[in-house]
C-alpha cells in the first residue's frame, strides 16, 4: 500500500489527509488495526480524565488549593515498593538532547554524543500530516543507520559511520491533542495514541534486537489516574504484539502543578515501566498560571525570564522530585536548557554557556541523574558538570535526599518569588508569542528567539502572562496599571517591528495571539485553536473548530 485517497477507511480508521511519500510504509493495515485497538479500548476513559482536568480546575478557581492526597496516603507510607531497574541504555542519562524528529534534528541529535535523545512529537514539533508521518519514517531510517539530508544550502548531514548512538526516548503527543486526520466512527484519534502506537508497532522488536527497547516520555500528565490508563496501554500493547510485559519504559514529564502533588503515586501507577520523572519547568510554570490565573495578587508572577529555578516554588519542585524519585529508584532528569549558541557572537555565547553550566551545577548538586538541553553545542558543558559530580558512576540513584521534606504548601509559594512586571516583559511576551505562533503555523515547532530556543510550552508562559496580568490589573515597576487597552496598542506597535518575507503566516498568527490572551475565555492549550486554524489553511477536510476554552467564571 504506497498511497492514500480522501477519506480512505482501512481496518477502522478512515484517513482523511492528503497521502504523503512513503507513508504506506507507516499506515500498514496491521498498524492501523493496532492504533484502533489501543483508542476502542481507551477512548472512554481517557475523555472521562479530560473531564476531570476540567473538574479540578474549577475547583482551584474557587479556591481549592491541591494538597497530597489522604487516599494515597498508604502508597507514599509503604517503604517496599520500588519501580523496575534501568532498562537497556538508560542506566545513564547524564546528558539528554532534545528536539523535534524532522531529518536534520535527527542526525544532529543522534550525533551530538549525548546520552539520550528525546525524540519529541509534542511540543517542539508542530502536527501537521507531513510532521506526523515523516517523524515515524525518520526513526525508523536512523534506527536502520540510513537517514541522511541534504540542506537547501546543499549541505549534508549523515549520521556518523561507527558507535553507539544515543538511546531514543520519544514524547508522544498530550491527551488533550486530537489527530484529526485519522478517525474512527467519525471521531479523532488521541494523537498520543497514533504517536505512540506507530512508534511501538514498528521498532518495538526492532529495538529490543538492537539491546535496547522502546522507551517513551509521557508529556502533561496531571494525576496518578491518567499514568494508570498510559500504564493499562503499555500492558494491552505489549500483549497485542507478544513482547514481554516491562519491555517500554516510560518517564514522566512532571510538568503540571497537580502531578507535582503525586509524584510518588504516578511511579507507583508506572512501577513495572517506570524509569523517571523529568522537570519539566517551563510548562510547570504554564500551568501554575493556567490554574491560579484568577486567584488574585498571591498568584501572580513576575517577567517571564525573571522566574527562575531558584525561586523557593520551583526549589520546592524540583528537590522534592528528586527525593521521590530515588526513593522510589526511578531517575530524576533535570530541565531544559534553553539558551542556544550563537557562533557569530563569541561574548554572547561565553554568557550563554556560563548560564546553562551554572543550571546544570545546581541540578547536579541537587542530585539529578542528568538534565536536558536543546543545542549539540551544549552537550559537552552538561556532560563536564555531571561527569565531575558522577565520575565512573551512571547515575545517582544511591542519593536518597532524605534531607528534603515533602511540603505541599512550599510548592504553592508564589508569594516569595521576587521580581518585577516591565512594559519590557510584556512586549517581549507578545513578540516572543507572535513569532513562535507564525513559526508553527508554517510546520516548525522549535524556533529560536533571541538566542533562546522557544517551543509550545514557552509560548504558553507568554500568552498566560498577559492574560492573568490583564485579569489581575497587575502593576508594572513604573506603575502601570495592565489593561487590554494598553496591551493592544504595545501588540500594534511589536506587530509593526516584525520583519516580514514572502508565505509568512504572521496575519494568521496575530489573530491566534489575540484569541489565547486577550479574549474573556482561556483556551486550555494555544496549539488547539492554532490546529484548528492550521487545519483549516490546509482545506483537508478536518477544519471543525476546537473547543477546549475555560470561562473566566469557571
Amino acid at each position: 500500500m504506497n498511497s492514500f485517497t480522501d477519506n480512505f477507511t482501512i481496518n477502522g480508521i478512515t484517513l482523511t489527509a492528503q497521502p504523503i511519500c512513503r507513508q504506506g510504509e507507516v499506515l500498514t493495515p496491521d498498524a492501523l488495526a493496532f492504533v484502533a485497538k489501543l483508542h476502542r479500548a481507551t477512548t472512554e476513559r481517557r475523555q472521562e480524565l479530560l473531564q476531570g482536568r476540567r473538574n479540578r480546575r474549577a475547583e482551584i478557581a474557587k479556591g481549592q488549593d491541591p494538597r497530597f492526597l489522604r487516599e494515597t496516603e498508604s502508597v507514599r507510607n509503604d517503604p517496599n515498593w520500588r519501580v523496575a531497574p534501568p532498562a537497556p541504555g538508560l542506566e545513564d542519562r547524564r546528558v539528554e538532547i532534545t528536539g523535534p524528529v524532522d531529518k536534520k534534528m535527527t542526525i544532529n541529535a543522534l550525533n551530538s554524543g549525548a546520552k539520550v535523545w528525546l525524540a519529541d512529537m509534542e511540543d517542539s514539533s508542530t502536527p501537521s500530516w507531513r510532521n506526523v508521518i515523516q517523524g515515524q519514517l525518520n526513526l525508523t531510517d536512523a534506527l536502520e543507520r540510513r537517514i541522511d539530508f541534504t540542506s537547501p544550502e546543499g549541505k549534508d548531514y549523515k549520521l556518523r559511520p561507527a558507535g553507539e548512538l544515543p538511546t531514543i526516548v520519544v514524547r508522544p503527543r498530550g491527551w488533550h491533542l486530537p489527530e484529526k486526520h485519522m478517525l474512527i466512527d467519525g471521531e479523532p484519534i488521541a494523537g498520543g495514541i497514533v504517536d505512540f502506537g506507530l512508534y511501538f508497532f514498528h521498532n518495538a522488536r526492532r529495538l529490543l534486537a538492537q539491546g535496547k527497547g522502546p522507551y517513551f516520555y509521557l508529556p502533561k500528565i496531571e494525576n496518578h489516574l491518567e499514568a494508570r490508563l498510559w500504564n493499562d496501554i503499555f500492558i494491552l500493547a505489549q500483549d497485542l504484539m507478544g513482547i514481554p510485559q516491562g519491555t517500554i519504559r516510560a518517564t514522566v514529564l512532571i510538568e503540571t502543578i497537580t502531578a507535582s502533588f503525586e509524584m510518588e503515586e504516578i511511579l507507583y501507577e508506572l512501577r513495572d515501566h517506570a524509569s523517571g520523572l523529568n522537570a519539566g519547568r517551563w510548562d510547570y510554570i504554564f500551568s501554575m498560571i493556567k490554574n491560579f490565573r484568577t486567584r488574585g495578587p498571591r498568584f501572580v508572577l513576575p517577567d517571564r525570564v525573571q522566574v527562575t529555578m531558584t525561586a523557593p516554588f520551583m526549589r520546592a519542585y524540583t528537590e522534592q522530585l528528586v527525593r521521590a524519585c530515588h526513593k522510589r529508584g526511578a531517575m530524576a532528569i533535570g530541565g531544559m536548557a534553553a539558551a542556544v549558541p550563537n557562533r557569530k557572537d563569541e561574548a554572547a555565547n561565553a554568557i550563554a554557556f556560563e548560564k546553562v553550566r551554572a543550571d546544570k551545577t545546581r541540578e547536579a548538586g541537587d542530585g539529578f541523574d542528568g538534565s536536558w538541553v536543546a543545542h549539540p553545542d551544549l552537550v559537552p558543558v552538561c556532560r563536564e558538570v555531571f561527569d565531575g559530580v558522577l565520575g565512573d558512576r551512571p547515575n545517582q540513584l544511591d542519593r536518597l535526599r532524605e534531607d528534603v521534606t515533602p511540603d505541599d504548601r512550599a510548592l504553592l509559594d508564589i508569594a516569595a518569588t521576587t521580581g518585577t512586571i516591565t512594559e519590557k516583559g510584556i512586549r517581549n511576551n507578545i513578540e516572543v508569542g507572535i513569532r513562535y505562533i507564525e513559526s508553527w503555523l508554517r510546520g516548525n515547532g522549535a524556533v529560536a528567539i533571541h538566542n533562546l530556543m522557544e517551543d509550545a510550552a514557552t509560548a504558553e508562559i507568554s500568552r498566560s502572562q498577559i492574560w492573568q496580568w490583564i485579569y489581575s490589573h497587575a502593576i508594572t515597576d513604573q506603575g502601570e496599571i495592565i489593561t487590554r487597552e494598553w496591551v493592544e496598542d504595545m501588540l500594534d506597535e511589536e506587530f509593526t517591528k516584525l520583519e516580514r518575507f514572502e508565505g509568512d503566516r504572521f496575519a494568521d498568527a496575530r489573530d491566534i495571539f489575540e484569541e489565547v490572551t486577550l479574549a474573556d475565555a482561556f483556551p486550555t492549550f494555544l496549539t488547539l485553536p492554532a490546529y484548528a486554524r492550521f487545519l483549516h489553511e490546509a482545506r483537508d477536510g478536518s477544519d471543525g473548530p476546537v473547543e477546549d476554552a475555560e470561562l473566566v467564571a469557571a
